[in-house]
């Protein structure tokens, strides 16, 4: 059925859920799961750019912007890391075969681009629940890789009014 399940992560509260979803039909159709998160500017924490000034005249300005933007990009680099290593352990330890990348990118784009490398049957992703202006502005990651995805795609979707969507609603 499905021997190959890319698993689409990322740093919210969500993705233990998407994870723990993916892991449950991997028990049953013991596929080989690429678990990936995708580091982007869309996700909650990510320094989209850099804080450059207008003011070049001040001397090291535009080198401590820089250095400040690359030190909060490795944390969110080392944190998604980490949570792939600790999702990929609790996979293989249910025996079953799994392995991870994190790539830079735009998500939507990077999901189906890995989807097609790594020859895929099934895509699992969340969904946040956006919808109307909010989701038009920012768009929406599962619906683009609903879209244009080369193999079949499953979305787990958060209702608005689950605990972990709310929570994160408050936190913003």
């Amino acid at each position: 059925m499905f021997n190959k399940v890319l698993v689409a992560l990322d740093r919210s509260d969500r993705s233990q859920q998407v994870f723990e979803q993916a892991l449950g039909l991997a028990k049953f159709t013991s596929p080989n799961l690429m678990l990936l998160h995708v580091l982007s500017p869309e996700e909650d924490d990510i320094p989209d750019t850099m804080i450059l000034s207008p003011m070049d005249y001040y001397p090291g300005w535009g080198d401590e912007s820089m250095k400040r933007y690359m030190e909060k990009f490795e944390l969110r680099k080392n944190a998604g890391l980490q949570m792939l290593q600790t999702f990929c352990a609790e996979a293989n330890t249910a025996n079953i075969n799994a392995e991870f990348t994190q790539n830079v990118g735009s998500p939507g784009k990077v999901i189906c681009q890995m989807a097609k490398n790594w020859n895929a049957d099934l895509i699992v992703v969340g969904r946040r629940g956006l919808s109307g202006i909010t989701e038009f502005l920012i768009g929406s990651v599962s619906n683009y890789v609903l879209h244009h995805a080369p193999c079949s795609v499953h979305i787990i979707h958060f209702p608005i009014n689950s605990p972990i969507v709310e929570t994160q609603l408050n936190q913003e």
